[in-house]
């Protein structure tokens, strides 16, 4: 191969290379578009507490009924329902802890209370106990009731399944606590 063919080859290569950053630079001269000074919306993000556990806004949460609620429930239904809960969590006193810790006593028990079991550091600072309230408000749907909790479940919707639940939970206790 001689020179001249050489000198063809490169030229090809630069002619290439200057049409596409040529056609780059007349695109954005044809296509110009001014950026705006605000941007077009403003995504509202909910503040959250210096524990990131709790709503920080001053709006009152909705207050629930819960003796109207626990009405609702029955253990034997509660005891169907926590089969879902039974993959992760033990409910038999002495029970050892699986995916999930043991839930024998957890109704008054502090959250993220007990020793041998790795909980998420949202719900190790989450300073309460597992009260009738708190368990209802947890179990529609963990990940929004504490938020970072690692336990992955959606929540039961229903308010039937949630207070078969909690009363089949309080049931499975040494002392269990006197529903409203």
């Amino acid at each position: 191969m001689d020179s001249f063919e050489i000198n063809k080859i490169i030229a090809a290569i630069l002619l290439v290379a200057l049409l596409i950053i040529g056609i780059g630079k007349l695109s954005s001269v044809i296509f110009y578009v001014e950026k705006p000074e605000k941007p077009g919306y403003v995504v509202e993000v909910e503040q959250v507490s210096a524990n990131n556990s709790q709503p920080a806004s001053d709006v009152p949460e909705e207050k629930i009924d819960i003796a109207a609620l626990m009405a609702m429930g029955d253990i034997s239904t509660g005891e169907k329902v926590f089969k879902k809960c039974a993959a992760c969590h033990s409910i038999i006193k002495g029970g050892k802890n699986n995916i999930g810790p043991a839930l024998y006593n957890v109704v008054g028990r502090k959250v993220g209370s007990i020793s041998d079991y790795k909980y998420s550091k949202a719900l190790s600072e989450y300073n309460k106990e597992w009260t009738i309230e708190e368990l209802n408000g947890y179990l529609i749907k963990p990940a929004k009731w504490i938020k970072g909790t690692k336990m992955a479940f959606a929540g039961l919707r229903k308010e039937k399944d949630r207070a078969s639940v909690i009363k089949y939970l309080n049931q499975n206790s040494d002392s269990p606590i006197q529903l409203p």
